[in-house]
């Protein structure tokens, strides 16, 4: 059974306020760039993700079917990007922990004692995911949400492995992907102005008709599933177009994205989250 909770709070301005005060609003609530890197992985083995060439051949068509990684896929890793703060002035605000699968990325986030879980990567990314809640020091009871960008088979591939562990979430998808996706846990809309886990839901249609984001105010941090994507070298470029459903709506999207004016962008493919000239970069793709 699927339905719908909209949490009214500041953040409902993103919907409503207009793109030019979203960018006053977002400019005024957050920092810079945290200018932080990716520390070496703890794991055996560390995950490359592809160039931007390869991207084509790493997002599967939106059929809604989980789709697993091939034998040639990288180790399975996960790596921190948590800001370079003390731990006493991380209590309360939001952390992000960056889950690389090799070609697909998930994320971890981390407010207080409680977690959330963007997209679940391929059928198995269990481990990986599981190994990114124990580097934030939180156990799978924690994870409250699993917040899905959008269908695709390597997004949500990995949420039936999950929901043995995860068993006190409630997964959120957009109005219109929620139809393809299967669980047995609770499954909610996610509609544009809703609020989950303190973040502000933007709707990013596009990629795919339902394809959201989630954004916090007070760090500027952005998690863009397929919206955007990362070049591979520290950089962003807009979202696929062999795997996009309608490239002139997901251009709109990005510029909705912009007008936030994130410090920090997390996307599904193409490396790990940036956090330098994040607005720019952005700007530029508009």
């Amino acid at each position: 059974m699927t339905g719908r909770v909209t949490r009214l709070s500041r953040r409902t301005l993103l919907a409503d306020f207009g793109t030019a005060g979203i960018g006053l609003i977002v400019l005024s609530a957050c920092g810079g760039s945290s200018g932080s890197s990716d520390p070496p992985s703890t794991s055996s083995g560390v995950a490359t993700d592809p160039a931007p060439s390869e991207l084509a051949s790493s997002d599967p068509a939106p059929t809604g079917t989980p789709a697993s990684a091939s034998p040639t896929d990288p180790p399975v890793t996960a790596d921190s990007i948590d800001p370079a703060v003390d731990a006493d002035e991380q209590t309360g605000s939001l952390r992000l922990q960056h889950v690389s699968l090799g070609f697909v990325s998930a994320f971890v986030l981390v407010r207080g004692a409680e977690a959330a879980v963007v997209d679940t990567g391929t059928a198995d990314g269990r481990d990986a995911i599981l190994a990114g809640l124990d580097a934030m020091s939180v156990s799978p009871a924690s994870v409250r949400h699993i917040v899905l960008t959008h269908n695709h088979g390597d997004h949500i591939g990995g949420l039936a492995g999950l929901e043995g562990d995860l068993t006190g979430a409630t997964v959120h998808a957009g109005a219109g992907d929620i139809a393809t996706i299967q669980t047995a846990l609770p499954l909610i809309e996610a509609a544009d102005g809703d609020e989950i886990f303190g973040m502000g839901v933007i709707g990013t249609p596009g990629h795919t008709p339902g394809s959201i984001s989630l954004f916090d105010t007070d760090t500027g941090i952005l998690v863009a599933g397929d919206a955007i994507n990362g070049d591979g070298a520290g950089g962003l470029i807009g979202p696929n177009p062999d795997f996009t459903a309608d490239m002139a709506t997901a251009l709109e999207s990005v510029a909705k994205l912009a007008a936030l004016a994130p410090s920090t962008a997390a996307f599904g493919h193409g490396g790990a989250p940036v956090t330098d000239d994040v607005a720019a970069e952005l700007g530029a793709l508009v």
